[in-house]
């Protein structure tokens, strides 16, 4: 009876990732890696551009690549472009931070006690499941129709969410971790300090980089109502008057800025947690 094949080191399985990348648990490379995400946004690129080019879709359903990118630069130049940039990002960015800063703590005392979570995450389970978009009407009511609107639907989008999430990164510290802190004779403070936030850390840094794509679509939904400035804003003025130009020009510039952040939160998660990195 022959003994069954193992594994392999990791030098293996990054050879076997050169040869073959589509395989269950094998690494590959990171020109490699960068190389099929290229292949796929310019294979789809291609797709749209020959579908255009050969009159296959009429402008006013899907415009050509040049005519998106010809209008994106004609609102950039005329400043409308970047007035809607700004107004966004200062949105997402103190809606997403208020929200954080109070899901984190909060993620992590329901996650490391009992009590408390008996206390808040049944109510954050319940309130969780009311869908945001019936809170846009409320939010105007409470708040009126400035930034602050914005800034609560982004919290009620994102907040719910992120406790759960960060109450189960904290339940996946080992518990042998918590004994080892017991045993030292380490108080129940010095033992959520010392041991369990530091080993959930790059779980909610995952945490707070996939949140943050629900942020972006929060923010345009707050957007589509009652503002006068915003990627939201540009969509829903852009639809009255048919410009799909705009409005597929805005999705695309939505879908990069959360390409960007998304790597860069992603970068930065390799470099402050070195020693978790699996890369």
């Amino acid at each position: 009876m022959t003994a069954p094949r193992t594994a392999g080191g990791p030098a293996t399985q990054r050879m076997a990732g050169r040869r073959r990348p589509f395989r269950i648990g094998v690494p590959i490379s990171r020109s490699r890696f960068l190389t099929i995400a290229v292949v796929v946004f310019l294979t789809l690129g291609a797709i749209w551009w020959a579908a255009t080019a050969l009159g296959l879709v009429t402008p006013i359903f899907l415009p050509s690549p040049s005519g998106v990118a010809g209008q994106l630069v004609k609102l950039a130049g005329d400043g409308t472009l970047w007035i809607d940039l700004k107004a966004s990002i200062y949105r997402i960015s103190v809606g997403f931070l208020i929200a954080s800063a109070l899901a984190i703590p909060i993620g992590v005392l329901i996650g490391s006690f009992a009590g408390w979570e008996a206390a808040i995450e049944p109510l954050v389970d319940f309130i969780r499941y009311m869908p945001v978009v019936a809170f846009v009407p409320l939010s105007i009511l409470w708040v009126g129709t400035g930034d602050a609107q914005k800034f609560l639907i982004i919290f009620i989008g994102t907040f719910f969410q992120q406790v759960l999430m960060f109450m189960d990164n904290v339940k996946r510290v080992p518990k042998d971790f918590i004994g080892l802190g017991r045993t030292l004779g380490l108080s129940d403070t010095r033992i959520l300090t010392r041991i369990v936030v530091p080993s959930a850390l790059p779980g909610i840094w995952d945490t707070l980089r996939i949140s943050l794509g629900w942020a972006w679509t929060w923010l345009v939904l707050a957007e589509l109502v009652a503002a006068t400035s915003g990627l939201g804003y540009r969509i829903t003025v852009s639809q009255r008057y048919f410009q799909t130009n705009t409005i597929i020009g805005y999705i695309l510039l939505l879908g990069v800025l959360g390409l960007i952040t998304d790597q860069v939160m992603k970068g930065l998660g390799k470099v402050l947690f070195r020693q978790d990195s699996r890369a």
